[in-house]
């Protein structure tokens, strides 16, 4: 085993792990997991019986809550309207109708029907003082609710809602009553049923006291009565005052029963639903899962020993270190050469990479260094002369003369422009370039950067704007935070609109640091493009066709000049690219090198 490749070693212990993971979850899977499904049915039918017992509830104390605001147009305050102005309300009450299928009646103080919104023979004259709820209303004046009650003109079951019409003066003047037919209309949710039927429950609704079915889940109208004592287990279970638990059928079926009870009508709410709907999802489960253990074991065995081996974590390690130096100039990143030998070889051969990464970069910089300051003093000779030549002081020259002699001398300044940069990034890089802090008004030195940018912004028609408060200091090197801004504001500038405007703003930050943002309303800069966008030769367009020409050197050189003065710097884009940086206040601080 200790011969073994830590890719191999690797590949057998994930390998055995595996297949002893799949042997004991498959020993106990089908246990835990029919358990579980069967808790959860068994907390589904109390919570969807409750449930629909709390909808039927709602449901009554609406319809309560219609007869009780429609009762007080029945009264001018003193007493009862009169009869005509009694019709005319309840053929107008198309919305109440609907809510109690048997029709409204009004009644006298003594509980004699005196009008109804639609005919049933006899029932105008009818005196109902002596029905149990009628009279607990003339007793408590408050509203009522029926039992399940036959009709005594009608005579089919009934739900009967009552409540007291009162004068201003809280003097009884008669009833408002509304009924619903059992036989045709339903309390029950309609989501009650559907959802019932498509989960294979039963859903019933008993009155306990009448002894009553309701509701039904089979196909029965109408209410009738219970079975006797023995007959369907299930109800004498949901009987027996258990408000949850298995039971029996004569047929052997074993269900999950649940109840409810709703105290104001007497109605108890049962919901069942069989325990093989518990087993089936927890089989069906354990069936896939040992379909999909068998087909891992398949193939983790010959597979796994492979794919283990080439994804061992050393080597992940090595992988981003590589990355890191392909990202960065970082010429300190080595690894150590131990481990297996795989690792320790391939470790070995980055750092001799690292070391041969590092010569070409030295050699690179020497060399950009060197031609820059061979290049720098002819070409400020020649830039010197060109400049006196375009002047007049050696005579006026001809036209096309003064063309050439005029790209020239911009092409030259280009160059040197090129050459300033590659010098200040190599002394910067260098740790070469001093600074000398001191503490400046920051407008004043915005109110320069400005200015020294203001031609520019004239020629492409840019507005500068800036928003700086005048008591506001900063410790820094002025000249070096001018590079900055000088930069920002020309980038701004170069990608502005034409008519466009660019915001010089300053604030406060919460840590006490000054924070400078430069704001175009340009495209701003591409989003993948943000990684590189301080890294020197880096521009986010490429070739000979970009729109603007650069040396792809500023942002980079602003980004060392940053770290130089102990500051950060960022960028973001928002309708325009934001170019930030942010420097202590009015304190002391070491610079960071």
């Amino acid at each position: 085993m200790l011969r073994l490749s830590l890719g191999s070693r690797l590949a057998i212990i994930i390998v055995l792990f595996g297949l002893t993971a799949i042997i004991a979850v498959a020993l106990t899977a089908y246990r835990a997991l029919n358990q579980d499904f069967q808790d959860i049915l068994t907390e589904q039918q109390v919570y969807e019986t409750q449930r629909f017992s709390t909808q039927v509830s709602q449901n009554l104390q609406t319809r309560v809550a219609m007869l009780e605001a429609f009762s007080t147009t029945l009264t001018d305050g003193k007493n009862l309207l009169p009869i005509d102005q009694i019709d005319a309300f309840l053929g107008r009450g198309s919305a109440l109708r609907d809510m109690f299928s048997n029709g409204l009646l009004v009644l006298d103080e003594r509980a004699t029907a005196i009008a109804e919104d639609r005919y049933v023979p006899g029932r105008i004259g009818t005196n109902y003082a002596d029905r149990a709820h009628f009279a607990r209303a003339l007793e408590d004046r408050e509203s009522v609710i029926s039992k399940p009650i036959i009709g005594r003109t009608t005579g089919i079951p009934l739900l009967s809602f009552v409540t007291p019409i009162e004068s201003d003066a809280g003097d009884l003047l008669g009833f408002l009553a509304g009924s619903i037919d059992l036989t045709n209309s339903s309390l029950i949710p309609p989501d009650a049923r559907r959802i019932s039927k498509r989960q294979e429950a039963q859903f019933l609704v008993i009155d306990i006291g009448n002894f009553l079915y309701v509701e039904s889940s089979e196909n029965v109208d109408g209410i009738r009565p219970l079975p006797s004592p023995g007959e369907d287990p299930l109800i004498d279970a949901a009987m027996s005052n258990l408000g949850l638990g298995e039971v029996v059928t004569k047929d052997g079926e074993r269900l999950i029963y649940a109840t409810s009870h709703l105290e104001r009508l007497g109605w108890l709410f049962i919901r069942a639903v069989p325990l093989k709907k518990a087993n089936a999802p927890a089989v069906q489960s354990f069936n896939q899962f040992f379909l999909l253990s068998l087909i891992v074991m398949v193939i983790i065995l010959p597979v796994g020993y492979l794919v283990t081996r080439s994804a061992m974590k050393p080597l992940d390690q090595i992988t981003r270190r590589i990355r890191q130096m392909s990202a960065t100039s970082d010429a300190s990143t080595r690894l150590e050469e131990n481990g297996p030998p795989e690792v320790r070889n391939l470790a070995m051969a980055f750092n001799h990479l690292q070391t041969e990464r590092d010569a070409i970069s030295q050699m690179q910089d020497d060399f950009i260094s060197n031609v820059s300051h061979e290049l720098r003093t002819p070409l400020t000779s020649m830039n010197g002369a060109l400049k006196l030549v375009t002047s007049g002081v050696t005579g006026v020259l001809p036209e096309k003369a003064a063309d050439m002699t005029q790209l020239a001398l911009r092409n030259g300044e280009r160059l040197q422009l090129l050459i300033s940069d590659l010098l200040d990034f190599n002394k910067l890089r260098a740790g070469e370039l001093t600074v000398a802090f001191e503490t400046h008004a920051l407008k004043f030195v915005i109110e320069q950067a400005i200015q020294a940018n203001k031609t520019t912004a004239q020629e492409r028609g840019v507005k500068l704007v800036e928003q700086c408060d005048s008591h506001l200091e900063v410790y820094t090197d002025a000249h070096r935070l001018r590079q900055i801004l000088d930069n920002f504001i020309s980038n701004a500038i170069k990608f502005s609109p034409e008519h466009g405007e660019v915001w010089i703003q300053v604030e406060k930050t919460e840590t006490g640091q000054i924070r400078l943002t430069v704001s175009d309303q340009g495209k701003g800069f591409p989003e993948q493009f943000r990684a590189r966008l301080f890294k020197r030769f880096a521009q986010a367009e490429a070739g000979s066709t970009r729109a603007f020409k650069g040396t792809g050197l500023g942002l980079a050189i602003c980004r060392e000049l940053t770290l130089l003065l102990g500051g950060q710097i960022g960028a973001y884009n928002d309708h325009g690219a934001h170019f930030w940086v942010e420097l202590p206040a009015n304190e002391p601080k070491q610079p960071s090198h």
